[in-house]
């Protein structure tokens, strides 16, 4: 919680855990850490549900198609479905077939799992060659990035080509003792180079996606909760569709950079960014605050 982290809950902040029906959970830092899913994710899940609060998971990481993010949940023992899934690449496809509906060729920065997952959808990928004009550029998070790709998606963003980015990720969370350089880094490198920023960055802290859950499910925002590791991607979201924000310190983001952000959000009018509604150490401890709010 912002004002009272790790005190009891106030009768206000439980009249808006009480209005929860819906969360739309972050994976990588909130559910799971790189490949090891948090021992309280499975009971976190099960007694939300029992309680009358559904989910689903929304990722800003585009690496895995929809139907390889739902295998990887299902062998950590934790099932979802296409209904219940969002990705960014959901998102950047949807936004070219409604901006550029003429589109069919797509120079992709982007992992093998993620490239599928646009041909599935009826795109074609362009080869690394001059000659090979795309009709749009994809920027993503790609571990499987190659020198000469990063130029070539460069040389297209020069050459005004029109220029989509998946997400504003600065790093990707890991539990091992590296950096991953995740999509934000890589459009600073191509914008230093090229003087092109994207003409779109898609995904958190964009509420397309949660306003879509809503609609989808006729949901108000305050019933919908947005949980995730980060301040700027995650709580921004759900700022911006005028949810409930909820942070938890199991990914990226500090106490001490949570805290920061809510001091400079009472001291400056116009703050960079917006303090979460609830931090949380856990998805364990919500579960908790919201079980206990619903009694």
């Amino acid at each position: 919680m912002t004002e009272n982290y790790n005190k009891v809950l106030t009768p206000e902040q439980k009249a808006k855990l009480r209005k929860l029906k819906y969360m739309a959970l972050d994976m990588d830092g909130t559910i799971y850490l790189g490949s090891n899913l948090f021992p309280f994710t499975t009971e976190f899940l099960s007694s939300t549900e029992k309680a009358g609060v559904g989910h689903s998971f929304l990722t800003n990481n585009p690496t895995k198609s929809v139907a390889d993010y739902i295998s990887k949940l299902a062998k950590m023992g934790v099932p979802a479905t296409e209904d219940n899934m969002y990705t960014t690449s959901l998102a950047a496809i949807d936004f070219i077939k409604e901006k550029y509906p003429q589109a069919k060729r797509l120079f992709m920065l982007g992992t093998p799992s993620m490239v599928s997952q646009f041909e599935k959808a009826g795109f074609e990928a362009c080869a690394d060659d001059p000659d090979d004009v795309p009709d749009v550029l994809v920027v993503a998070f790609d571990p499987t990035l190659e020198y000469s790709r990063l130029c070539r998606a460069t040389w297209w963003a020069s050459q005004g080509i029109p220029y989509v980015a998946t997400n504003p990720d600065r790093v990707c969370p890991t539990d091992q003792k590296t950096i991953l350089v995740d999509c934000g880094s890589l459009q600073k490198c191509i914008e230093w180079a090229s003087g092109r920023k994207p003409d779109i960055v898609l995904g958190k802290p964009d509420p397309t996606m949660l306003q879509g859950i809503m609609h989808k499910l006729g949901l108000q925002p305050d019933e919908v909760a947005m949980i995730g590791d980060r301040i700027y991607t995650d709580t921004a979201m759900a700022h911006n569709a005028g949810a409930v924000g909820v942070l938890v310190l199991s990914g990226e983001t500090t106490l001490e950079t949570a805290l920061k952000v809510a001091e400079d959000a009472r001291n400056n009018p116009a703050p960079e960014f917006f303090p979460p509604d609830f931090i949380v150490r856990d998805i364990k401890e919500l579960g908790e605050m919201i079980i206990e709010s619903k009694k």
